[in-house]
This record gives C-alpha cells, sequence and structure tokens, in this order.
C-alpha cells in the first residue's frame, strides 16, 4: 500500500501572512491540529497545536531560569519571544518540514512519522501539496482492512500449511519445535517452545491466517537454562491435586 492510496486530498492551508488568531479559528473549525503553510501552492512550512500551545496571551510561554537565559544567548531568547508572541503564522511555523511522495510505501511514512515523533506528514509532488498523511488516515486504513469481505472458505490442508508459512517466516517461529495440527478450521499448536512469549506470537500468527476459526494452545515451554518445564496453560501437571 501507498502513500496515495490512503492520504487526504483536498488539504486545508494557510500562508505565512495569516494571522495566528487565523489559523487557530480555522484549525477549531475544521477540528484539525496542523495546518500546511503554502506560497504559490508550494510547501514552505507547517503550524500544528504544538506550536500555538505556548503564548503570551494565555500565560503559557516558556520562562526560563536566568542561568540557562545567560547560557542559551540573546538570540536564543529572541527566538522564544518571536514564537510566543508572533502575529503571522509564517513567524512561528516550523519550516524543517518532513515529507513524503505519493508513490512511496506507507511504511516508509510510518517509519518517519515514529522516527519523528509527529502525527502528520505532507505529501509533495513536483515541489507542490497533493495531501497529507495522517494517523487518522492510518487507522481509517486499519479499520477498512478489518471490514474487508471474508475471504472464501479454506480447506483444512490449505490453512496448515498458510500457518506454518507464516510461523517459518520469522526467526522465533523456528526457535523450538512447533507443530500445526488443522481440523475443521481449529488450529491445534503443539510442540515445544524456549521462550513463553512466543507462544502468544504463534497463535497470532495462526489466527491470522483465512479460514481459522479457532486456535488451541497445547506448547510446552522449556526454561533454557534451568530445563524447567511449563506445561501449557490447559494441561495440569500431574503432580497438581
Amino acid at each position: 500500500m501507498n502513500v496515495a492510496d490512503i492520504m487526504t486530498r483536498g488539504v486545508i492551508g494557510v500562508t505565512p501572512e495569516t494571522t495566528v488568531a487565523e489559523a487557530v479559528r480555522l484549525m477549531l473549525d475544521s477540528r484539525i491540529s496542523g495546518l500546511p503553510v503554502l506560497d504559490d501552492g508550494k510547501l514552505v512550512g507547517i503550524v500544528t497545536e504544538g506550536d500555538l500551545i505556548r503564548r503570551a496571551e494565555i500565560g503559557t510561554e516558556r520562562r526560563m531560569p536566568w542561568w540557562r537565559s545567560i547560557l542559551a544567548g540573546p538570540g536564543r531568547e529572541a527566538e522564544r519571544y518571536v514564537a510566543t508572541h508572533a502575529i503571522k503564522i509564517g513567524d512561528l511555523m516550523t519550516t524543517d518540514v518532513d515529507t513524503v511522495a505519493p508513490g512511496e510505501p506507507l511504511s516508509d511514512a510510518v517509519e518517519v512519522m515514529n522516527r519523528r515523533a509527529i502525527k502528520r506528514l505532507p505529501v509533495v509532488e513536483d515541489g507542490k501539496l497533493v495531501g497529507i498523511v495522517s494517523r487518522a488516515d492510518l487507522l481509517r486504513a486499519l479499520l477498512a482492512a478489518f471490514t474487508e469481505p471474508a475471504p472464501n472458505p479454506h480447506s483444512d490442508a490449505e490453512i496448515k500449511a498458510a500457518v506454518v508459512a507464516e510461523l517459518g517466516s520469522h526467526p522465533w517461529g523456528r526457535d523450538g519445535v512447533i507443530e500445526v495440527n488443522v481440523s475443521k478450521g481449529v488450529v491445534d499448536l503443539q510442540g515445544t517452545i524456549f521462550d513463553e512469549r512466543i507462544r502468544t506470537a504463534a497463535r497470532v500468527a495462526a489466527e491470522g491466517v483465512p479460514g481459522v476459526t479457532q486456535v488451541t494452545d497445547h506448547l510446552v515451554w522449556i526454561e533454557p537454562m534451568s530445563g524447567i518445564v511449563m506445561l501449557p496453560p490447559d494441561i495440569k501437571s500431574p503432580y497438581e491435586r
């Protein structure tokens, strides 16, 4: 899936000359938390809620101890003053903006969003803003994936082959001996694992295969350092009374 498949088009934007009051009103009326800043259609910055929560008008500007002000220097203090007192968006917008192209894989966009801890990415093509991809867009895509029509019924043999293939495609799925049996869509996991976390991963892998109606867990966990054997959750030890 590419960025263009889920991005929001027809994006609402502002210009560097837009006032802070106008931008705030637009964000509230449109129920959005960020606005791209455009100059003749080209992206020149972005302004978000985070840029506007420390303002002199509401007494939330950051106040530094005197000694930190000296260390930071007058230039840094001047920057802070502009950010908390500016009237025009162009004076306080973020200009170092991460962007993506419409044809980039969605996974690349998510990687940038996670790495930079940002909620949205402008989508730019040939220097022009063509959309925005946000966390909300990602959630809508996820919901659409969950609500897709159910696939045609699969045979037990097809289900088993798919589960085995999924387990075998991950290093943790090969750490131990996991045997897969399927009967009428019910997957039974048996064998040994050497890390208890693999139990959950194996169940999740099986549940994600089309046609699976239930997963039963009969995996035995062997702690590799001590050799202690932990039976599956639904099997009691013969020493228990």
